[in-house]
């Protein structure tokens, strides 16, 4: 028998699609206040969410014969016809989130638009409009959600403990204040500010304040426009890597989403800086025509597809390459990295004097990393001095509707959330003209100085990267550079690699080597690149057909790389005493280079101290 289900539990499926935990409450709730324009937020919640969310804004509000349809199914404001889906260019367009939500909690909303008398509450639980009534409130919304899950109790137990959904929810309110820096956002946790952002449009000052000094002294700006995509944003240059993705957030036409297309962006441009399974930090800002791209994919909306994929990946890998090829991105040695150092020779030191059968261990040295509760606790009691309670700040947010409220139009559409932002200026690339060689010291490295820093190029990585460029040129190349050699290489082979002989032969080939075969598991070099030495050539031939030997398919152009950036590593200079007029060329070869700041591997070429920094290690200053 086929039944039409009640309004009470309808309503509880649909809400299942949007609100699965107090994330997801906060997140629908904070993207209503800045589609209604609002310049201040307060976000505050109790016991992971779970007892108590409360949001409040500045923003438009509601008009107060609309606030029981706002709680309709499908009731929004944001879009009106099938057409509008194509250009959206609100975070919220579903008109789920307020019927969701009421359907699972007890949920309470305050309201009132900038000429009205009063504003409006409304009570609402479980669908049901429990008590409405004119009251006294300032302009703007509040929404307080009390008991998430209460009547659906087998969904209460899927949540995690307070802590990990308050760590969930601090994560997108800190990633919301750098998309939306031009409106002031505060996040309260069971009664405590953890932080509030100055809402003046500075992006950097953001993670600044919300993340730390330590990650923001190591990013690199990064802004550029092609066609209807601009990118802006922030990057960590090459000396400073993670072992996961999380210091990575991407942020599309102001919405925080996942995004497989610039993640593959970021690892493009990094593919010859990082070594494999080490991922760079990234605050990215990607602006898209509103019809290029959907966002309908999910009720969470944290997927977006675009028409065309790869012009977004090329782009971005474009901008960002351009960043990691200015000063800014070769990594700096502090007085902070050399202090580490002496703190751990000591431990070391002291280590080896401590009999640990009678003593207790020695701890390590403090490792000098970000501690996230001792950086909270400082803003909290620093803030505490100079705010009043929370809730007169709460209250003072809805006094002054701010610039932001004043641009929503009748339509109640937002303006542009970027309007305000402060720009990032993309640092100027590297001038290798701007460097005087001063020596070179162990062998190793070459030494040169600016007019503000001193510099290492390490000659054994230089080398690497010139020599893997060359032959890649030479590969793509439909001209090849080759010389005959006097005596020819002998190359002798495994067996499994002289059954797949094709698979690496064709690829020398294309280099400029002129392979040819000479017996059952030997092969016969007449021909070498030109800018190869003879020992280069045969160390590099070796290296190549074991690696080739290791399984990898060599069907297309990535695969070659991948296995010439395996093998260039022994066929270069490493310790060698270079006399100047080779040093000279080494620096003009990697001049040339595409990527001059890392050798294929992902070690670094250069390494700097700054003037500054030097004078501080001697106490000058």
């Amino acid at each position: 028998m086929i039944r039409i289900l009640e309004k009470e539990v309808a309503d509880k499926i649909a809400a299942g699609e949007v609100v699965d935990r107090p994330l997801s409450i906060v997140k629908e709730l904070v993207e209503n206040s800045i589609d209604a324009g609002a310049s201040a937020i307060t976000v505050e919640i109790k016991k992971g969410g779970k007892a108590y969310i409360r949001v409040t804004d500045n923003g438009c509000g509601i008009e107060a014969d609309q606030v029981e349809t706002a709680f309709l199914r499908h009731a929004t404001s944001k879009i009106s016809q099938a057409k509008d889906l194509e250009t959206i260019e609100t975070l919220g367009f579903r008109g789920e989130a307020l019927a969701s939500i009421a359907a699972v909690s007890r949920t309470e909303i305050i309201t009132k638009i900038a000429n009205a008398p009063a504003g409006v509450r409304l009570a609402v639980e479980g669908s049901r409009p429990a008590e409405k009534e004119m009251t006294g409130c300032p302009n703007g919304t509040t929404v307080v959600v009390r008991d998430l899950f209460y009547n659906t109790p087998a969904r209460q137990k899927f949540m995690k403990s307070d802590a990990s959904e308050s760590s969930l929810i601090i994560e997108f309110i800190s990633q919301i204040a750098l998309a939306y820096a031009n409106v002031k956002i505060r996040l309260v946790n069971n009664g405590s500010l953890l932080f509030t952002t100055p809402g003046k449009g500075d992006r950097y000052q953001n993670i600044l304040t919300v993340y730390s000094r330590e990650i923001g002294d190591e990013l690199i700006p990064v802004q550029g426009q092609q066609g209807n995509l601009s990118l802006e944003g922030y990057i960590s240059g090459p000396g400073l890597s993670h072992a996961t993705r999380k210091h990575q957030i991407f942020f599309i036409n102001g919405r925080v989403v996942n995004s497989k297309i610039l993640q593959k962006g970021i690892s493009q441009a990094y593919s010859d800086k990082l070594f494999e399974g080490r991922f760079p930090a990234a605050y990215l800002f990607l602006q898209a025509a509103p019809q290029t791209l959907d966002v309908n994919i999910h009720p969470n909306k944290r997927e977006v597809r675009f028409d065309n994929e790869a012009i977004v990946t090329e782009f971005v890998r474009q901008i960002l390459r351009q960043a990691l090829l200015s000063k800014e991105s070769i990594p700096a040695v502090t007085e902070k990295d050399v202090f580490r150092k002496e703190r751990s020779e000591e431990y070391k030191a002291a280590a080896k004097k401590t009999d640990f059968r009678k003593a207790a261990p020695v701890p390590p040295p403090e490792e000098e990393q970000v501690d996230i509760k001792k950086l909270l606790s400082t803003i909290r009691q620093e803030e505490e001095k100079k705010e009043p309670s929370i809730k007169e700040e709460a209250a003072s947010y809805h006094a002054d509707p701010g610039p932001a409220a004043a641009s929503v139009s009748a339509e109640g559409k937002k303006a542009d959330p970027l309007v305000q932002i402060k720009k990032p200026q993309t640092p100027a690339p590297f001038d290798f003209d701007d460097l005087t060689i001063t020596g070179s010291i162990f062998g190793t490295y070459i030494t040169a100085i600016d007019e503000t820093c001193f510099y290492l190029i390490d000659q054994h990585a230089a080398h690497e990267r010139v020599f893997f460029e060359k032959l890649m040129d030479q590969y793509r190349s439909s001209e090849k550079h080759s010389q005959p050699i006097m005596i020819p290489i002998m190359l002798n082979v495994s067996y499994p690699a002289a059954e797949e002989h094709e698979e690496w032969m064709e690829p020398l080939r294309q280099m400029g080597f002129s392979v040819e075969g000479f017996g059952p598991k030997t092969y016969i070099v007449k021909e070498i690149p030109m800018f190869m030495g003879l020992d280069e050539a045969e160390r590099f031939l070796n290296d190549f057909v074991d690696s080739a030997s290791a399984g990898i398919k060599m069907d297309h152009a990535p695969a070659i790389e991948k296995l010439t950036m395996r093998s260039c590593k022994s066929a270069v200079k490493a310790h060698d005493y270079l006399k100047d007029s080779e040093i000279d060329q080494l620096m003009a070869d990697l001049k040339k280079c595409e990527n001059p700041f890392s050798c294929p591997h992902g070690r670094p070429t250069f390494i700097k101290m700054t003037q500054y920094e030097i004078e501080k290690m001697f106490k000058r200053v």
